[in-house]
């Protein structure tokens, strides 16, 4: 059956921006001089969700603006790399006339300097929802209610793409009708758990899939 959108995560499932995004949080933790934590945690999700749940000096420190400084700290002289299959998969939405949407735990300069001017790709996206258009981040479903409700559909009419649990469990929450894991960072089992409704190891599957619906 044809999605009536493409809600597409942005970080590990576009884009493989997971070592430039660390690397801004080893600079932020250097800077104050503070031990670095598990990285991991932070994957898919926001910082200012996140660091509340971790014991350090940062606890009562105000974590929006970390999640400000982190940002401006990542690395902007490398351009991340797309996943395989994700322009080709936006492109193939646009001549089926799929709508597009990009559902973020990063902020809307991220967005612009991976989509924009990383893939050239954000003219074709119809819809971004990024950290600040909500307040409860994933893998609370509201940035996937909130996209849904910016595209006009249901939540049910649509396929997202995800490449960690915090992401899947935002998307199944919202009630999305199919949710796809990637596993450029989690195990396939691991996205499967969480509520997957298939897995593939990028979006190569993906954008074949899309693309057999252009007439």
């Amino acid at each position: 059956m044809k999605p009536a959108a493409l809600l597409l995560d942005l970080d590990g499932t576009l884009v493989d921006s997971e070592p430039l995004q660390r690397e801004g949080y080893r600079r932020f933790f250097a800077s104050r001089g503070w031990d670095v934590p598990d990285l991991s945690v932070f994957t898919g999700r926001r910082a200012e969700d996140v660091l509340p749940t971790l014991d350090g000096p940062w606890r009562d420190d105000d974590h929006a603006a970390i999640a400000r400084e982190v940002t401006d700290l990542v690395p902007r002289d490398v351009a991340p790399a797309a996943v395989p299959g994700a322009p080709e998969l936006i492109r193939a939405a646009v001549d089926a006339e799929v709508r597009i949407a990009v559902v973020t735990s990063a902020g809307p300069a991220w967005v612009q300097q991976a989509v924009g001017d990383g893939l050239g790709l954000l003219d074709l996206v119809d819809v971004v929802v990024t950290a600040q258009d909500v307040v409860d981040g994933k893998p609370h479903p509201a940035c996937y209610l909130l996209a849904c409700e910016r595209l006009g559909l249901h939540p049910g009419a649509a396929l997202a793409a995800e490449d960690s649990t915090a992401g899947v469990r935002s998307a199944v929450a919202a009630g999305v009708g199919h949710v796809v894991g990637v596993t450029t960072r989690r195990p396939a089992a691991e996205l499967r758990d969480a509520g997957a409704h298939a897995t593939h190891p990028d979006l190569r599957a993906v954008a074949e899939l899309v693309r057999r619906l252009v007439p």
